[in-house]
């Protein structure tokens, strides 16, 4: 084909990079009917931009796909997780996956965190980020918290297969493996998963997604008796909702439960006073026990002494 001769329009050189995920190289293109003056014409029209010499892409790749193009490779890690649609942590920077004999670029507001594989998937000679494989790097670069609840977020979302759960797992050191046990596919946030993975480090165990009559489902239940909501980002704060909330939280009272409520800002930001009021939470119901029990025994030692009001009000309380 001649450079001068244009087989394609415009639209249709658009149309042939779509077909190859938004970005291009020019021999692809050229395979595919676009001589470089179809791609000159193409890009002057802007139906496509040309990122780097060899490079096309769509205009609406997204900033965070063209500053990894432009940096030399793709979305890796966490930026990868994140695109894919998986909950993920805060994060600093643009992760970049590189080939193994790619190039770091300098390109204007660069703040990329380079990738370099030597086990790198292709597919006609390009590389392919997938879900298995961010969550790997992830493990490898941002530890076990952060790829925990990318994990669960991928597998709530059906975006891991059992098949490569086995494969991960396998890639991963043993110090990883105890989170393949505690990961579940029930999580619908990842603030739900923060919880559970930290209090998991005290020893504590939640029962998530709990039904509880006339309540409603709640997000966990420690104990039996003391439920933990996670609000996520503007979820809760509706002046609507905040009263549905605090109706469920009363009707949950009634049945004998306590309730703690925390947003995003809490259990992100600034966990320490979420783990103080779960904690203090359990170590006052534990005491509380220890007082009732003691006050029993009491009761029982002087015989024909009524039941306290407070040793009534314990018994009608619901088992936990």
């Amino acid at each position: 084909m001649g450079d001068t001769q244009c087989m394609l329009t415009p639209v249709e050189v658009a149309a042939q990079c779509r077909s190859l995920g938004g970005v291009a190289r020019t021999a692809e293109l050229r395979a595919r009917g676009a001589s470089r003056h179809c791609l000159r014409r193409a890009v002057h029209d802007g139906s496509i931009e040309r990122l780097r010499e060899g490079i096309y892409a769509l205009p609406d790749i997204g900033q965070s796909r063209r500053a990894a193009i432009l940096h030399g490779g793709v979305l890796g890690c966490v930026s990868a997780a994140q695109a894919a649609g998986l909950w993920v942590m805060p994060f600093t920077g643009l992760h970049v996956w590189l080939t193994p004999t790619g190039h770091e670029r300098a390109h204007e507001d660069c703040q990329c965190v380079a990738h370099w594989s030597e086990a790198i998937a292709f597919r006609r000679n390009r590389a392919v980020m997938t879900v298995p494989l961010a969550l790997e790097q992830m493990a490898f670069c941002l530890g076990r918290e952060a790829f925990f609840v990318a994990l669960e977020s991928a597998l709530f979302q059906h975006k891991i297969s059992a098949a490569e759960i086995r494969s991960l797992r396998a890639l991963l050191p043993q110090g990883f493996d105890d989170l393949f046990h505690l990961a579940t596919a029930s999580a619908e946030s990842g603030l739900e998963s923060l919880i559970r993975y930290r209090l998991a480090a005290h020893g504590i165990t939640v029962r998530a997604q709990v039904v509880i009559p006339t309540v409603g489902r709640v997000d966990f239940v420690v104990d039996g008796w003391l439920i933990i909501e996670a609000d996520g980002k503007g979820n809760h704060e509706a002046p609507g909702q905040r009263h549905r909330d605090r109706r469920r939280d009363a009707r949950a009272a009634a049945l004998g439960y306590d309730t703690l409520r925390f947003d995003y800002a809490l259990i992100v930001h600034d966990w320490p006073s979420v783990e103080a009021a779960v904690l203090g939470a359990l170590r006052a119901r534990a005491s509380r026990i220890v007082a009732s029990e003691r006050m029993r025994g009491g009761t029982r030692r002087r015989k024909g002494l009524k039941p306290t009001v407070r040793a009534v009000a314990s018994a009608d309380r619901p088992q936990r």
